[in-house]
C-alpha cells in the first residue's frame, strides 16, 4: 500500500513536475476503487447534489449531506488525500458561522482539508481556517455556487489572467495548499500556474495545470443527463448496468433465476 498523502506532498509534486490526479467520490465503494487505483486526491464535491441527489445545481446541498458522504469516503481511504466541499451558505454569511461549520465538518469526518469557492474576498477566512488547523483548497474561475449571479456558466480568463493571478496569489498567501481552476482558458491557466508556488488543479482549464480533477459519474459514464465539453469518458458504465439490469429482469420474468446454483438446499 502506498504511503498516505498530505498537504506537503502536493507542493513537492508541483516542484517535481509530477502531475496530480484528482477525482470526486461520494460513497465507500467508489472511494475504495479510486484509492486502490492510486488516485492522489479525492474530493467529496457538492456536485453530489446533481449526480447523487438529482438537484438542478449545487446550491441546495447542505453541510449535513457533505458530512454524511465524507464519512463514507473516509472509511475507504488509506492513501489518497481527502478534501470536502464547503457547500453554498455554509461560509457565506459571516466568518464566525463559516469557521464553526468548517470545524464541525473537520471534527465529525476527520477530513484534513476543505474546499472554498472564491478569490481575494475569502482570503481572511482561509487564513483563519488554516490557523485553526484546517487545510484549504481554493477554487477560482467558474464558481458553480455563484452561478445565479454570474449569469450562467462561462469561461474565465479569455481577456487576460491578471485578476485571476491576483486571486491565486492572495489565496496562496492566505495559506491555501492548492487552488482549483474551473472553466479557465488554457492560456490563462498556464500563466496562473507559473505565477504561484502552490499547485493548480484544473477542470476545464487545459493541460497546463499542476493536476486535473473530474467528477466520478462523468468520467465513467454513469451520469448521462449532460456531458461537459471538458469531460473525457473513460467508460460507459451506464450502458453496462442497463444491459445487466435487462438481463436480470428477463431471467426473473422467465423463471430462470434463481437456478439451483444460486439456491440453498
Amino acid at each position: 500500500m502506498k504511503q498516505s498523502l498530505n498537504i506537503n506532498s502536493f507542493i513537492k509534486m508541483k516542484e517535481n513536475n509530477d502531475k496530480i490526479t484528482c477525482l470526486t467520490a461520494y460513497d465507500y465503494t467508489s472511494a475504495k476503487i479510486l484509492d486502490n487505483a492510486g488516485i492522489d486526491l479525492i474530493l467529496i464535491g457538492d456536485s453530489l447534489g446533481m449526480v447523487m441527489n438529482g438537484y438542478n445545481s449545487t446550491i441546495p446541498v447542505t453541510i449535513d449531506e457533505i458530512i454524511y458522504h465524507t464519512k463514507a469516503v473516509k472509511r475507504a481511504v488509506t492513501h489518497a488525500f481527502v478534501v470536502a466541499d464547503m457547500p453554498f451558505g455554509s461560509y457565506h454569511i459571516d466568518e464566525k458561522s463559516a469557521v464553526k461549520n468548517a470545524v464541525r465538518l473537520a471534527k465529525e469526518t476527520e477530513v484534513p482539508a476543505v474546499k472554498l469557492e472564491g478569490g481575494k474576498e475569502i482570503a481572511p477566512l482561509i487564513e483563519k481556517l488554516v490557523n485553526t488547523g484546517i487545510g484549504v483548497l481554493g477554487h477560482i474561475g467558474l464558481k458553480p455556487q455563484m452561478v445565479n449571479t454570474m449569469g450562467g456558466y462561462k469561461i474565465f480568463g479569455k481577456d487576460g489572467a491578471e485578476s485571476l493571478i491576483e486571486d491565486a496569489k492572495t489565496l496562496e498567501n492566505a495559506g491555501a495548499f492548492a487552488v482549483v481552476l474551473e472553466g479557465v482558458s488554457s492560456q490563462s491557466a498556464v500563466q496562473i500556474t507559473n505565477s504561484i508556488n502552490i499547485p493548480t488543479i484544473g477542470i476545464g482549464a487545459g493541460s497546463g495545470c499542476s493536476g486535473q480533477i473530474l467528477v466520478y459519474h462523468d468520467i465513467f459514464g454513469i451520469f448521462t443527463d449532460f456531458k461537459p465539453k471538458f469531460v473525457k469518458r473513460y467508460a460507459n458504465v451506464a450502458d453496462i448496468i442497463d444491459k445487466a439490469a435487462k438481463e436480470y429482469i428477463n431471467d426473473v420474468k422467465a423463471g430462470t433465476f434463481p437456478d439451483d446454483a444460486h439456491s440453498f438446499k
